[in-house]
């Protein structure tokens, strides 16, 4: 069987092989993996989008990023899935961004959206949507026991990462490694302040988005922390970069402060080898196994004194792991299954309704 997917993303973030964010990373895969396998695929994203398949390109990203520019980049995006749809027999609709509720499209082919931030951050008319034929899903455990009770939910669908990009490296410099979206939530902060106080140098590496919080949070937190030789920041890096960060770090710090739903980051962190030291906030708490692929924390003070015992994880253990739990085949099969699912007018036979 063969079908055609409608991907669409964030608005206000592009896709391509090396984006920052999860959820884009996640839609580029599946992109590929569609192309790769014979099938059709369409993207809509915005400007500076790189795809497989066919691009629909929603416009420009802007340069501040606020409730007008915002509301903009919705309507734009609405046009966007309105012409990709237009004449194209599309099979499912596999939204992804966090304003999809904005754009749904008229009753027509059945809508799959996944959920990639917590369930918090929604709209509360995400979990009572009444357009028929549209199912949403998570992408952990913890994600789902966060919905509303009474959500009705697909089965969810555990985020994954290609074990091929991301060479095991036994051998670990003297660093550690911050790793993301230099947003308040990160708590990037907390991570150079466990390394400073371990005495271990730390690399900062990830983009500053056009958010006035993000800024400020740069700005006022980061900045001075940095001091150009034991507390880096390199900024954005590529994939060919990242991996070679994340396999020569002694561990990869993930100090979020709000409840990841998944973290890609983590999970390619132990691909290659790399013990993670993090806060068990959300889903983090399912994939960092205590003593065996890391620690989990709750402040600086104790992700310093786990930073100094990273050494001892074996970084063998850490690879089984990824290639026993975070297989990104995994993710693409149970996504493919699906699709085939929509196309058939059967998606609706999964569905479960979140009890206490």
């Amino acid at each position: 069987m063969t079908f055609t997917v409608l991907s669409v993303a964030y608005s206000l973030a592009p896709v391509h092989p090396a984006t920052a964010g999860g959820a884009e990373q996640v839609l580029a895969r599946i992109d590929s993996a569609l192309t790769k396998a014979g099938h059709r695929s369409i993207v809509v994203a915005c400007e500076g989008s790189s795809v497989s398949g066919t691009l629909v390109c929603s416009g420009p990203l802007p340069g501040k990023i606020d409730e007008n520019a915002r509301v903009r980049a919705i309507e734009r995006h609405r046009a966007a899935l309105l012409l990709a749809l237009d004449g194209r027999d599309v099979d499912v609709v596999h939204m992804h961004g966090l304003d999809f509720e904005s754009c749904l499209p008229s009753p027509g082919p059945p809508v799959l959206a996944t959920l990639h931030l917590p369930p918090g951050w929604y709209s509360p008319d995400v979990f009572r949507l009444e357009r028929e034929g549209t199912y949403i899903h998570c992408v952990s455990r913890t994600q789902e026991a966060a919905c509303p009770v009474g959500t009705a939910l697909l089965p969810h669908v555990g985020n994954g990462v290609c074990l091929d990009a991301l060479p095991f490296q036994r051998k670990k410099e003297d660093f550690a490694l911050c790793l993301g979206r230099i947003c308040p939530e990160k708590g990037f902060h907390l991570g150079l302040d466990a390394a400073q106080q371990a005495g271990v140098p730390v690399i900062l590496a990830g983009a500053v988005f056009g958010y006035e919080s993000h800024e400020r949070y740069f700005r006022e937190e980061i900045e001075p922390r940095l001091d150009g030789f034991s507390r880096i920041f390199l900024g954005h890096v590529g994939p060919v970069e990242k991996s070679r960060l994340l396999g020569s770090a002694r561990c990869l710090l993930v100090p979020s402060l709000v409840a990841e739903t998944s973290s890609l980051v983590a999970m390619e962190a132990l691909a290659c080898g790399t013990p993670v030291v993090a806060f068990p906030s959300g889903a983090l708490a399912e994939i960092v196994e205590e003593g065996k692929t890391g620690f989990l924390v709750h402040n600086a003070k104790e992700m310093s004194r786990a930073l100094r015992e990273a050494g001892r994880i074996d970084p063998a253990n850490c690879r089984k792991a990824a290639e026993e739990r975070f297989s990104e085949g995994v993710m693409l099969k149970k996504y493919f299954e699906l699709y085939a699912l929509a196309k058939e007018g059967k998606l609706g036979s999964l569905l479960r309704v979140r009890r206490d």
